[in-house]
């Protein structure tokens, strides 16, 4: 007889299960037992370290257009800038300087330097924002290949729609940070050794090099517990401090693993980048020595000319390969560790499911507010289609 005090009743999903026990879960063919679902880019339960590695690098091959061709386009429109500001600045200062007289021309020399440093800061703060928008558009483009949706720019930018400014005051933020911060320390620094003497000068550097290694540390430290920021900022829509501290609590008991997987990534992308790019730049150098066997001048200069732009343009692609798939692997790790620690997996099952049946009201798996918004993407490629929600 069975005690009527210890029976409950099933959830919607089944039994109460473990996280340890579903990872060890009965193989295919076992009686009662289905592999997860798999609408889109990945399974719907916590990844393995090669499922997730191939799905970075998977983003880039299902959805080209708004991943791999929006950051090809905003990394060569940014180079394109870069060139044209600062070598349009470069040639007025030098000129200016030529032209100078001798009473004028070191006045003029240091002026023109200083013009120059700061004409490379408004491609440097512009490559800052699109760096930040191109993350946006990944991780929600993660997200929503993660329910076999397959959108295109205008849905994943309709989705992003309010998010990205606080994506970008987050890029600067950190960035002014970073800025302020070695600035405040070389200026003691320098103040130490200026006026200290021989001890300021020991002082000066045995400090530099405790900051240095101190500053390396907690970069990757704060970096890593802070990496999914921009993905709970455009998923979850919440404020920017609230993000730092999901981002934070999410990572907590994973930092490492987070680490090692982002490195990875990044050894993985630069090793190939350099098997590529070296042999294309050798090459490259060879044949303009080839094809210029008297040293005319002026053959010489085209040849270097074809050579830099090549490798500026092999840089701008693989710049934004690299760009795609470290966003990617960011959204990714965040996925896998909600479905870890908050069952993330059970509620996409359900959106999934749910979306099937034509049911138009379950809400976005993915925002965890009291009133989510609801997810109403059909998985359409036509343009403009995506989430309803914004």
């Amino acid at each position: 007889m069975t005690d009527s005090s210890s029976w409950q009743p099933p959830t919607p999903y089944g039994p109460p299960v473990s996280r340890q026990n579903r990872q060890f879960a009965a193989p295919a063919g076992t009686p009662g037992w289905t592999p997860p679902p798999r609408p889109g880019l990945i399974p719907l339960r916590p990844l393995t370290l090669g499922t997730l590695l191939s799905a970075a690098f998977q983003v880039l091959r299902r959805n080209p257009r708004p991943t791999f061709g929006f950051a090809l386009l905003v990394n060569g429109g940014i180079t394109l800038l870069t060139l044209i500001v600062v070598g349009a600045v470069t040639f007025f200062a030098v000129s200016r300087t030529l032209n100078a007289t001798e009473a004028d021309a070191a006045t003029l020399g240091a002026g023109s330097v200083a013009l120059i440093i700061l004409s490379g800061l408004i491609p440097v703060a512009l490559s800052i924002v699109a760096s930040a928008v191109v993350q946006g558009v990944i991780s929600l483009e993660v997200a929503r290949a993660t329910l076999g949706e397959k959108l295109k720019l205008s849905g994943l930018w309709r989705a992003a729609r309010g998010r990205i400014g606080a994506l970008i005051g987050w890029t600067l933020l950190i960035t002014g940070a970073v800025i302020v911060a070695l600035t405040v320390v070389s200026v003691v620094i320098a103040l130490i050794i200026a006026f200290g003497g021989t001890a300021g000068i020991v002082i000066g550097v045995l400090l530099g090099v405790v900051f240095v290694t101190g500053a390396i540390v907690a970069s990757v430290w704060l970096s890593t517990r802070l990496s999914l920021v921009p993905s709970v900022l455009m998923l979850e829509r919440l404020p920017l401090r609230a993000a730092v501290v999901r981002s934070w609590s999410l990572t907590t008991g994973y930092f490492w693993k987070t680490l090692g997987i982002q490195l990875l990534v990044v050894v993985i992308v630069q090793t190939v980048a350099g098997i590529i790019s070296a042999p294309l730049q050798l090459i490259l150098g060879f044949a303009s020595a080839l094809f210029n066997p008297a040293s005319d001048q002026t053959a010489f200069a085209v040849g270097i000319a074809v050579v830099y732009v090549l490798t500026i343009a092999v840089s701008i692609v693989f710049g934004a390969i690299a760009q795609v798939v470290q966003a990617s692997t960011a959204a990714l790790i965040y996925i896998d560790l909600r479905m870890r620690k908050e069952g993330l997996d059970l509620q996409l099952s359900h959106f999934v499911e749910a979306r099937g049946a034509g049911d138009p009201t379950v809400p976005d798996p993915y925002f965890v507010g009291p009133t989510a918004p609801l997810g109403t993407g059909t998985g359409s490629t036509s343009l403009g289609d995506g989430p309803a929600w914004s």
